[in-house]
This record gives structure tokens, C-alpha cells and sequence, in this order.
């Protein structure tokens, strides 16, 4: 896992062809908006998070984000103990975030 700056992050995910963006809060706060194209498995779902985690591509690279960068350092130590490639967490979290937001 490395730590990234917002801009670190929006820069190198940008650039990166095989970057999957994952946001790990629950519903509740996905609701107050996310980053576009970002795929959304709750880390609070337990076993749950870990079998939707279990379903993806372990070769590709995972930048993850939570509201405040806690949860998503957990996600990415979860993560690079099943072996995917590589993990970026986002510092500060969407809290702090000022790039694209979507809302549904």
C-alpha cells in the first residue's frame, strides 16, 4: 500500500491503464456523492467485503478511498494480504476530496 495526496492520486490513477478506483464506505455516505466510476463495496459488510473483494482482478492496481483515509488503509492491508497487485489509499479521504463527484 503507498499513501498518496489528492493530487498524487487523481494524477496517477488518471494515468494508469489498469487503476480501479474502490470506495469502501457504506451506502449511507455513497449517498452524499462518490468519484466517478468508482466501484463500491461497503468494508463494513465484513465477509461480505471480502467475498465481492475475492471477485476481482488481482492483477489490476486498486485506489481506495473512505470518508476520512482510515477505512481505506485497512482496505488496502486487506487487500495486499490476498495478493493484489497494488493499493493506493487516499489521504485525508473523500472529506477532503475536490475532484469530480457524482451524485445519484
Amino acid at each position: 500500500m503507498k499513501e498518496l495526496s489528492q493530487e498524487e492520486w487523481q494524477e496517477q490513477q488518471k494515468n494508469d491503464n489498469d487503476s480501479v478506483i474502490l470506495d469502501v464506505r457504506t451506502d449511507e455516505e455513497v449517498e452524499e456523492g462518490y468519484i466517478p466510476e468508482a466501484k463500491i463495496i461497503d468494508i463494513y459488510k465484513g465477509q461480505g467485503f471480502i467475498d465481492e473483494v475475492e471477485k476481482l482482478d488481482k492483477s489490476k492496481h486498486y485506489y481506495i478511498y473512505c470518508r476520512s483515509g482510515k477505512r481505506s488503509s485497512q482496505a488496502c492491508t486487506l487487500l495486499d494480504q490476498m495478493g493484489f497487485a497494488e493499493t493506493y489509499n487516499l489521504k485525508g479521504g473523500f472529506s477532503e476530496w475536490e475532484g469530480d463527484k457524482t451524485t445519484d
